[in-house]
Parts: C-alpha cells; structure tokens; sequence
C-alpha cells in the first residue's frame, strides 16, 4: 500500500491540475502536473557536478591544479581513511538540490525522493563495473525512522533501482540487509574524528548470506566526511562483501558553501541533520 506520503503526493498532483500552487524551489506558480511540486525549470536547474573531483571518494576540488597535485586523490583517501571501495555523489550540497534534499527529510515529502532518486542514475554510471551490484540504503535508527516516517536513503535507493531497472533487470534493492544497532547524536557540528567516533560499530548486517562475495552500493542522501558510508562499507565487509561502493545524492564539503541558501528547517531540524 502507498504510504500517507505518497498519498499526499498523489493528492497534491492532482490539485495542482485543479489548483495551481507554487514551486517547492522558486515559488513560482505550477502550471504543469506530474512533478513532485517542482517545476521543469527547477528540475533542470539540479545539476551534476562536472569538475574535478577525488578519484576515489568523488570530492569536488576547487581546481584542476588541486585534483592533479597527488594523484587525483584528496587527503582522506591518501591516508586510506575510508572503508569503501569508490564513492560517487550527484551534485553540490547546495542551491536547489539542498533546498531538495531538506523539503524531503523534513517536511515529510517522501514522494520527491523517488524523483530524486532518478538523478542517482548519472552517479550510478561513474561507478565501477556495478552492473552485478545489490543496493543496500544507510539505515535510520528504529526511533528515527518512527518519528519521521520513512527513511529518505531507502526513498532515494528506490527511485535510483526503478530509474535503472529497464537496463539492469537484475538490479536488486535489500532494504533490510543494513542496520544501525544504536542510536547516536547528530553529525552536525562534530569534528572529522568525532564524526567516525560517533558512526563507529554504529551497523551491521543482519543477512550476511544476502552480501556474502557481492558488490554492494550503499546509498544516502548527503556525504559530507564519508564516516557514515565508511562504518556501512566496515560492517558489510565484515560480513564477506566483495567490494563496497558509495553513492549519494549530495557532496557536502566547504570548498563549495551554500551561502545564499534558503534554510528550511528549525534549528531543531538542522541539529538533528540524520
């Protein structure tokens, strides 16, 4: 059955056939159906990051001297900080794709992250040889998850599967394989060490069998260190994954800060950042 959210969604559609309302984004008023209260012009506007960026982790350099200086690689991933394989993200953290990213976590807006999840496919294409690969969302903690609905990687890994799947028709989501054991503050704030600290044996993989000698892609909405996606690749190597490859919607780095950024959350909201 739909969920109370994309009920809403579905609702919401329809009235806008009936009743025009405005853009999520610009607040012009909509004057087509169908895209998840955004308009075309918006839609356009979510752009993938073209430039440089780590060979490795996806990080964006500011300039192609930066990614030539060693070896295309940024500093986590010199030090061999980070657990997974490769990771790759759509786009910035900022603009339209963050205001995105906010109305669907926290104004319970799970039907955008289908649509959101489409934009994934560009990413997907930039990982190595994942045809063979399962889908695995970074988990929310139970109490997390109750309070907000729905967890939004799972929305976004679904829309991602459902882009691909005419190509990959052996493309498979496990939605359950990922755990998060306990629950923990907020990654907002904290500093690079407190970030894998407080993330680590933070998950684990209740089906070993569903990963045993596969190559997993572990989907969130925002990477930032990478901590998060680093302790999900740790757990599921652990329970015999061949390779562990990253993918998010968002690239959250302060070489590219959002300062003209509409905030649309409370300060509640943006504390809790999960």
């Amino acid at each position: 059955m739909p969920t109370p959210s994309i009920l809403r969604g579905l609702v919401g559609s329809l009235l806008a056939v009936v009743s025009p309302t405005d853009c999520l984004l610009c607040q012009q008023e909509l004057t087509e159906p169908g895209g998840a209260s955004i308009c075309r012009a918006c839609w356009e506007n979510l752009q993938p990051w073209r430039g440089p960026a780590c060979e490795r982790c996806g990080l964006p350099f500011a300039s192609l001297q930066a990614a030539h200086s060693v070896d295309s690689l940024c500093g986590s991933c010199r030090q061999g900080e980070l657990e997974f394989d490769v990771a790759r993200s759509y786009g910035l953290y900022t603009g339209n794709l963050r205001k995105a990213i906010l109305h669907l976590k926290f104004h319970g807006r799970e039907y955008l992250g289908h649509r959101l999840g489409a934009l994934l496919a560009r990413a997907w294409e930039a990982l190595p040889e994942p045809e063979s690969a399962i889908v695995a969302p970074v988990p929310l903690h139970p109490s997390r998850r109750r309070e907000r609905g729905f967890n939004q990687a799972e929305v976004l890994a679904r829309g991602l599967v459902r882009s691909l799947r005419k190509e990959k028709s052996g493309l498979r989501l496990v939605a359950g394989s990922l755990r998060r054991i306990r629950a923990t503050v907020p990654q907002v704030g904290l500093s690079v060490r407190a970030r894998r600290e407080n993330v680590s044996g933070v998950f684990s993989v209740g089906r070993p069998e569903d990963v045993r000698n596969r190559t997993v892609v572990v989907v969130d909405d925002v990477m930032t260190t990478g901590a998060t996606l680093s302790a999900c690749a740790a757990a599921l190597k652990r329970a015999g994954a061949a390779r562990v490859l990253a993918l998010s919607l968002a690239r959250a780095t302060p070489q590219f800060p959002d300062v003209g950024a509409l905030d649309l959350t409370s300060p509640i909201d943006e504390f809790r950042h999960n």
